[in-house]
C-alpha cells in the first residue's frame, strides 16, 4: 500500500507546479497523469515534418507589479529553465464590415498607447486611464492578501483606497469602457483580447480583462523557444530531482475519503493509493463523477452545476511547403473580426465572428525546417456550438469542410495562397479536446468567468468554494480562470496552502 504527502491528480500546468513546489519543499509527491507524456494542453504533436501547438498562442508571463506573481517569478524560484522569446507586436486585427478596419498594435505601454491613438484618435488619455486602474487593481490584490482574506479586510479602506477597484471588480470591460467615454473604434480595438479569456465584453470582469491586457502589453507576448511541450519537461526535471514520482498511463478511476468526508487517497491502476493531501488538476466536475456521492457535498455539487462551462476551440494546423516570407505572411498573431463589435463577433461565432492566426515563425524562425512555415487557426467554440447530431462517419467531412471555410477567408483577407502549399493539415475539434483532457464539452477554460462568478468574487471567496477536507483545485477551472500562467500561479499557491497545512499537522 503505497503512502505519499501529497498525491497530484494530472499533469497539466497547474499540477506540475503545484507538485514541484511541494516535492521542493522536502514532501514526498506522486504526480499521476492518464497520458505518456505531462503538459495537458502544454505540450506538442508532430506531423510529418512538422511539431505543432495544441493550444498555445502566446504568453503574458510577466506580472505588471513586483509583488504579483508571474510565471517567470515561479520558473526562477523552482530553479526552472526556459527560454522565452518576446515579440513586439501585440496583433494585427483585422476587423470586417462597413466599419471595419486593418490596424497592428505594438507591444509596450508606450507603443500600445502610440498605435491605439493613430488608429482611434482622442483615446489616448483613456488608455492612460486603464494602465493607471491597473496598477490600483495590483495594490487592491495585494491588500487583500495581506489581510488574508475577507475576514481581515477593511470596508471603510476598501471603499476609500481602492474605491475604483470595487466599482470596477463589479462591472464588465463593455461598461468600464462606456465610463471612460471611449469611441466605438477604441472599444472595439481595446477588446481584441476577448477570446482568449472567453467571455464577450458585456459580461466579461473588467479587473479580469484590463489585467490580463495590461500583462501582455507591458510584459510583450512570448513563447518558449523549446516549446510547451519542452516546457513542460523543464518543470517536471526539476520535480524529478527534488524526488518527486511521476506515473504515466495512470488515470485515476476514484478519489478515497473517509468515514468524516476527508479526502485520503486515489485509486489508479487498480490500486489504491493514500496521501494526507491531495491537489487535483483535473475539473471538479470530473471530481464529483469519481467520488461516492455520500461524499460530495451539496454545496460544492449546486456551485459546479450553476458555473458555466468555459469555451473550447476549433483548430487547423498547418505545415506550409514555403517561408513565411515567400507565402507573404508578415505577423504573428493575427485577429479577423466578422464585425468591429466583440459582443455581435461572439453572437455570431459561428459564423466567422472570430478566429484567430498564428505564424510561429515570425517569432521563432526555426520552429519548421528551413523554406517552410507553418499556420495555426484557432476558432473559439463554445457550449452548444458544435453540431450534436453529427453522425461518427460525417466527423471527417465536417473537419474539412471546416479547414476550407477558414482557409479560404484568410487567402482572400490576406490576398495570399495557401492551399497549395500545404504539407500537412490537422484539424481539432472540442471533441478532439474532451478526449485528450476528459472535460466536458471538451472545455480548455475550466468554468467561464462573468457574473457572479467573476474571478473577483472566486478569489475573495476561496475558502467557501470546494470544501473537500485535504483536497485543494489548481488549473484553468480554479480561482484565476484560464491561461498556463494563470494555471502556474494557482498551482504554486495550492501547493503552499497544502505545505502550510503539512507543517501545522492540519
Amino acid at each position: 500500500m503505497a503512502n505519499y504527502d501529497v498525491i497530484v491528480v494530472g499533469a497539466g500546468n497547474g499540477g506540475l507546479c503545484a507538485a514541484t513546489t511541494c516535492a521542493k519543499a522536502g514532501y514526498s509527491v506522486l504526480l499521476l497523469e492518464k497520458h505518456n507524456l505531462p503538459g495537458g494542453c502544454a505540450t506538442s504533436f508532430v506531423r510529418g515534418r512538422f511539431e505543432f501547438e495544441p493550444s498555445l498562442h502566446e504568453l503574458c508571463d510577466e506580472s505588471t507589479n513586483e509583488r504579483m506573481r508571474s510565471m517567470n517569478q515561479i520558473y526562477a524560484d523552482l530553479g526552472v529553465k526556459e527560454t522565452f522569446l518576446r515579440e513586439e507586436m501585440l496583433y494585427r486585427v483585422i476587423a470586417k464590415g462597413p466599419n471595419g478596419y486593418d490596424h497592428r498594435i505594438k507591444a509596450t505601454k508606450e507603443g500600445f498607447i502610440e498605435s491605439m491613438e493613430e488608429a482611434a484618435p482622442g483615446c489616448r488619455q483613456q488608455m492612460e486611464t486603464l494602465f493607471e486602474l491597473n496598477y490600483l487593481f495590483d495594490a487592491a490584490q495585494i491588500y487583500m492578501d495581506d489581510c488574508g482574506g475577507v475576514s481581515g479586510m477593511n470596508p471603510v479602506t476598501l471603499l476609500t483606497k481602492y474605491g475604483d477597484f470595487i466599482r470596477a471588480a463589479g462591472n464588465s470591460i463593455d461598461k468600464l469602457l462606456d465610463a471612460l467615454g471611449m469611441s466605438e473604434k477604441a472599444k472595439s480595438l481595446t477588446n481584441t483580447y476577448w477570446g482568449y479569456l472567453g467571455d464577450p465584453p458585456r459580461d466579461l470582469n473588467a479587473m479580469h480583462f484590463i489585467s490580463l491586457l495590461a500583462a501582455y502589453v507591458e510584459g510583450r507576448p512570448s513563447m518558449p523557444y523549446d516549446r510547451s511541450h519542452g516546457m513542460s519537461l523543464a518543470i517536471l526535471k526539476v520535480f524529478q530531482e527534488c524526488g518527486g514520482e511521476i506515473w504515466y498511463n495512470s488515470p485515476v478511476t476514484e478519489f478515497l475519503y473517509d468515514d468524516s468526508g476527508a479526502a485520503i487517497g486515489v485509486v489508479a491502476n487498480g490500486e489504491a493509493i493514500y496521501s494526507k493531501k491531495i491537489i487535483s488538476n483535473i475539473i471538479p466536475n470530473n471530481v464529483m463523477n469519481l467520488s461516492n456521492s455520500k461524499f460530495v457535498k451539496k454545496a460544492m455539487r449546486k456551485l459546479a452545476n450553476a458555473r458555466t462551462l468555459g469555451m473550447s476551440i476549433q483548430t487547423v494546423y498547418l505545415g506550409l511547403d514555403c517561408s513565411m516570407e515567400e507565402l507573404g505572411v508578415d505577423d504573428y498573431s493575427v485577429f479577423v473580426m466578422g464585425d468591429p463589435d466583440a459582443n455581435v463577433q461572439y453572437d455570431r461565432r459561428k459564423d466567422m465572428g472570430l478566429y484567430i492566426v498564428n505564424c510561429l515563425n515570425k517569432t521563432i524562425p526555426d520552429a519548421s525546417p528551413d523554406g517552410t512555415c507553418m499556420l495555426f487557426f484557432t476558432i473559439p467554440s463554445f457550449d452548444g456550438d458544435f453540431p450534436a447530431d453529427l453522425k461518427p462517419q460525417d466527423y471527417k467531412k465536417y473537419k474539412n469542410a471546416l479547414a476550407e471555410k477558414y482557409i479560404r477567408d484568410y487567402e482572400e483577407l490576406l490576398g495570399i495562397d495557401i492551399r497549395s502549399h500545404i504539407e500537412e493539415i490537422s484539424v481539432a475539434t472540442p471533441v478532439t479536446f474532451a478526449r485528450y483532457l476528459s472535460t466536458p464539452n471538451g472545455s480548455i477554460y475550466g468554468y467561464m468567468s462573468q457574473g457572479w462568478d467573476n474571478v473577483v468574487n472566486r478569489v475573495v471567496f476561496k475558502d467557501l468554494e470546494n470544501k473537500v477536507k485535504n483536497m485543494k483545485f489548481c488549473g484553468g477551472h480554479s480561482l484565476r480562470g484560464d491561461g498556463y500562467p494563470s494555471a502556474f500561479i494557482t498551482g504554486e499557491q495550492m501547493a503552499n496552502e497544502t505545505i502550510a497545512e503539512l507543517k501545522e499537522g492540519k
